[in-house]
């Protein structure tokens, strides 16, 4: 009788077990041999998610440790909250420190709420523990982390990480401790970074300088967020320097997330004309119709996506009219509170390149779902 999987090469084997959690990629190995090879092939490791909520405890059997080698980019998920997910998240970590050829990406994931004064020391560690051996880590993603990313981090990284190209520190905490001065060793140290994601206070005039100095590699996306208190009392960075910048690095496009805790007066020293804006995240306490007004008069060439989270009002209603008919170059729009029908004519009249939006002409219950347009 003809082993399982016979019926099948293993370039195909290998494409759907690709998608199986780890649990059962060791299942598939042991039913025979041609399904061992490829549930063991670099195929199926290269780019690897992980959910630590859908894996049992020991998750990775010993068999198949040695399939961590193959591991290119890993997006690993987990819930701070529960202890079980947690340790397989740091063990998994760990298992994959030192690993030749080792790591080219990495992106952590966090799902629900962490618990309350949680510092995620042992997550953290297992975090630089990977910096410090993996020479080859092109991408490190930890946008999605609830923990306090410092200095001592971006150290690590600049010195342990030399062939990186994109690295985002733009996480949801509301402390800022990544100093001005780390960012600007992780410039000298990371010469062909290329998207680099921040909060406001970390960013300052030197990097500026410093990403458009002649030698360094093109540069291509800056994603700032401003959230915690040091964002409100970061100095506003030069309109020149933003404009040396676009010179040096003309496909340069600049994200920009702006929180509740934002005050009024720190929005206007925010959002300034020469920023390439290509993305606009408004999520303010204050007013928002000024700066969607300031976004259709200086950003109508870059802007590609608006998301706007508001009271309905009239006012904000023109905003949105104001800015469809400037920024024709939008490819997706998102306001997050009910508008009227001419705001979404507007916008289906005047932006011919828009993929998706979230316009929604009367109250439904959440979560809301974009439109795609076909």
């Amino acid at each position: 009788m003809a082993e399982p999987g016979e019926q099948l090469p293993e370039e195909v084997l290998a494409l759907i077990f690709r998608h199986l959690p780890l649990w059962d990629r060791a299942s598939a190995a042991r039913v025979c041999r041609a399904w061992a090879a490829a549930a063991t092939s670099s195929t199926v490791w290269h780019n690897t998610n992980i959910n630590c909520d859908c894996e049992r405890e020991g998750m990775l059997p010993p068999y198949l440790s040695a399939c961590l080698d193959h591991v290119h980019n890993l997006r690993l998920e987990f819930e701070p909250s529960r202890e079980a997910s947690r340790r397989a998240a740091t063990e998994m970590l760990t298992a994959l420190t030192g690993r030749s050829p080792g790591l080219r990406g990495l992106c952590l994931e966090c799902r629900g709420e962490k618990p309350l004064f949680d510092a995620g020391r042992d997550v953290l560690d297992a975090v630089h523990a990977i910096c410090r051996a993996a020479r080859e880590l092109h991408h490190l993603d930890l946008r999605r982390l609830p923990f306090t990313l410092d200095d001592e981090l971006v150290l690590q990284v600049a010195r342990g990480c030399p062939e990186l190209r994109s690295l985002f520190l733009n996480n949801g905490t509301l402390v800022g401790s990544v100093g001005p001065d780390s960012v600007l060793k992780l410039l000298e140290f990371c010469p062909y970074l290329r998207a680099l994601g921040l909060h406001l206070a970390s960013l300052s005039h030197t990097a500026l300088k410093a990403l458009a100095a002649p030698h360094r590699a093109p540069f291509e996306l800056l994603a700032l967020r401003c959230a915690c208190p040091e964002d409100a009392r970061a100095p506003p960075l030069p309109d020149e320097a933003w404009a040396a910048l676009r010179r040096r690095h003309p496909r340069l496009t600049v994200e920009l997330e702006l929180e509740p805790t934002l005050p009024a007066e720190s929005v206007t020293c925010v959002l300034q004309p020469a920023v390439p804006v290509a993305a606009l995240r408004l999520c303010l306490s204050a007013d928002t119709v000024g700066p969607v007004r300031f976004a259709a008069q200086h950003y109508a060439s870059t802007l590609r996506v608006l998301e706007v989270r508001a009271a309905t009002s009239t006012e904000l209603d023109a905003a949105l009219e104001l800015l469809a008919a400037r920024c024709v170059g939008l490819r997706e729009v998102h306001c997050f509170c009910v508008v009227r029908p001419s705001v979404l004519q507007a916008f289906r009249a005047h932006c011919p390149r828009l993929r998706s939006y979230t316009l929604k002409l009367t109250r439904e219950p959440h979560p809301w779902r974009p439109m795609l347009v076909a």
